[in-house]
Order: structure tokens, then sequence, then C-alpha cells
């Protein structure tokens, strides 16, 4: 809706491509402002504790076998514990199920995200931006899958670190998982306007 509106704005090419660019360096001051104010939360560990509670409460019943994650960086909450607890769960039912968890793996050459199965202690190493990953583990394709949020907007729109990488994803990824953005409340942009691609 917003690029609709700028084009509708712009008289040509030019004054286009000066909203975009506009729009590109207000997205990227508010990406900082956000990310700031998470590192700056001075209850961001009793929130994640928190969130922990919601997000195992969530997941009881679920029918998913492999849920996508992330490993937490700058301030994230880390969906990793309660994952971890969820797939001990299956374990212990009376039908044992086999869950997994899966963090994702940059592709260099295509910029989207492939999903490799993490479990605790298993190897790890760092991938192009310093973000551990797991090494040498198995393809899975998660049916739930867990996405950071800088921040985000009415309607459910994220606002990432503007990658795109988990665009590209999800709009090649089959089947196409159901997606949770995880962010805390201060995250919140009630005039966040999403892109084409969100």
């Amino acid at each position: 809706a917003g690029q609709e509106r700028g084009c509708d704005q712009c008289q040509n090419l030019s004054e286009l491509h000066w909203w975009i660019m506009d729009m590109s360096e207000e997205k990227k001051a508010l990406r900082q402002q956000l990310l700031q104010a998470r590192l700056e939360m001075p209850d961001r560990l009793a929130r994640a504790d928190l969130l922990q509670r919601v997000m195992r409460i969530w997941l009881v019943g679920r029918p998913d076998l492999v849920i996508g994650a992330y490993w937490p960086i700058k301030g994230e909450f880390d969906p990793l514990p309660a994952l971890h607890r969820w797939k001990e769960d299956g374990e212990l039912l009376d039908d044992p199920v086999l869950r997994r968890i899966a963090l994702p793996v940059v592709d260099k050459v295509t910029k989207t995200l492939t999903f490799h199965a993490w479990y605790p202690g298993c190897d790890m190493e760092e991938d192009a931006y310093n973000i551990p990953k797991p090494k040498d583990t198995e393809v899975v394709v998660p049916t739930l899958l867990f996405v950071p949020c800088v921040g985000y907007g009415p309607g459910g729109f994220r606002l990432g670190y503007g990658g795109g990488f988990y665009d590209r994803t999800l709009a090649q990824l089959q089947p196409k998982p159901h997606t949770v953005g995880l962010g805390f409340t201060q995250g919140f942009v009630a005039d966040l306007e999403p892109e084409s691609h969100d």
C-alpha cells in the first residue's frame, strides 16, 4: 500500500526513485531505533521468561513434527528453550513422537535459507554473518516457523533486518509453513506500512 500511494504522488521515475530511497532510509533508521530500544529494555529478561511460558503453553497439542526457529542475536527473544522442552515432551508421550527443531542456514548464492536439524550440544559453526548454525546436520522442512521481529505492525506485518532472507525463503518454501513472528511489545509500530513482499 505504501509504494502504491507513493507512486500516485510521484510525477516521474526520478521522483519515484527518491521516494523509495527516503522510505528505505526511514526503515533503516526505524530498525536502528527498535534494536537500540530492545537492547535497553530493563525488563527484557523478565519479559523473555513470560514469553517462554506463553510459547510452551501455545505449543501444547500442536501437530507439527518439525519447527523452525532462529539463533537469537541483538537482544532477540530466545525460542530455543521452549522448543527443546516441546521436543522432549514428544518423547515422553505414551506413544513417543520424534519432534525436530530446525535452524536457518544462509545460502550465499540465492540469499535464501534452508533449515537444518538442531539439538542442544550439536556441532555449530558461524555463518557469513557470524550467526551460529548447525554444522553438517540434516536438512528438514518445518511446518511451523518462528521468525524474529525487529518490529511489527497491525495485521501481523513484520519488520526484519532488511536483508529479505525470510521474504525470499517463504516465497519459495514448499509446503508453506505456518509462520509466527516473535518479538517484544516494544517493537510494535502502529503505522508500519508493509511492502508488496511482506
